[in-house]
């Protein structure tokens, strides 16, 4: 099973293959996910400080692109935890103007994944949570 670190120092195991955003919310991480895991609204972006997989979907690189965000963030709904990673989760419910997370995604990625190469990550700064 795949350990996922925050940069708090937390840890947990997820199934491989279950979607990150649902592995975050499922050990406590109020991250946000206002589209329901669609890849349309960027809010359960994650910054990686190790593992950040080599692929991404086509609807999260046209996403982020759009977004002026891609080399920057990763949405988590469109990641699955197939190798150890250490992320920050960007936003949260906790640090957010709204009541909830958003409806909780399906359990497979959506829309159904065409999978590409994730381009290299920009050099950032790392949000504090």
């Amino acid at each position: 099973m795949p350990e996922i670190t925050l940069k708090d120092d937390r840890q947990f195991h997820a199934p491989s293959g279950k979607r990150l955003v649902l592995a975050l919310e499922d050990n406590g991480v109020d991250i946000l996910h206002r589209c329901g895991g669609h890849a349309k609204c960027t809010t359960c972006r994650v910054q990686f400080i190790r593992g950040e997989p080599t692929c991404m979907t086509e609807a999260e690189k046209e996403r982020l692109e759009a977004r002026g965000l891609l080399g920057e963030v990763r949405l988590s709904c469109q990641i699955l935890c197939e190798s150890d990673m250490t992320i920050v989760p960007i936003n949260r419910v906790s640090s957010s103007d709204v009541e909830d997370a958003g409806p909780r995604p399906a359990d497979s990625i959506t829309p159904n994944p065409v999978w590409v190469d994730a381009p290299a990550s920009r050099s950032r700064t790392v949000h504090n949570t």
